[in-house]
Order: C-alpha cells, then sequence, then structure tokens
C-alpha cells in the first residue's frame, strides 16, 4: 500500500517555509538598517501611519514573491 503523504515532502515544505522565513525576515531587517531617518515602529504605532503601512506590506508581498519564486526553481 502506497503512502497517502510521502514524509520527505513534509520534510522539504519545513525546511523551505523556515529558509523563506529567515530570507524574508533578514530582507525586512535590511531594509530598516537602510533607512535611519523612518522609524518604522514609531511611524506605524505612534503616528499611525497608513501609508508606511502599505509600503511594508507592499515590500513584505514582493519580498515574499521574490523568494518563492527563488526556491520554486
Amino acid at each position: 500500500m502506497e503512502e497517502f503523504i510521502n514524509i520527505k515532502y513534509v520534510y522539504a515544505a519545513i525546511i523551505f517555509s523556515g529558509l523563506g522565513l529567515a530570507i524574508l525576515t533578514a530582507a525586512f531587517v535590511m531594509f530598516d538598517m537602510l533607512t535611519p531617518k523612518v522609524s518604522v515602529w514609531k511611524e506605524l504605532v505612534e503616528k499611525q501611519n497608513v501609508a508606511v503601512a502599505i509600503f511594508l506590506a507592499s515590500f513584505v508581498l514582493g519580498m515574499a514573491l521574490i523568494i518563492s519564486s527563488a526556491i520554486h526553481s
């Protein structure tokens, strides 16, 4: 009887998910370091700047698409 779920694919999914999250976190930290004049936390929480929130969301989505296509290749 064949296995319903092959365990090596589960391990690969976990490893690639962790790798993608680590790369995305590193990209976000590098972005935060490259913009020292803007305090992201202060803009989002204290000033409630919606434009910064939308920009960061688009940055994260863009990086996620790039990382996922790089891992998928």
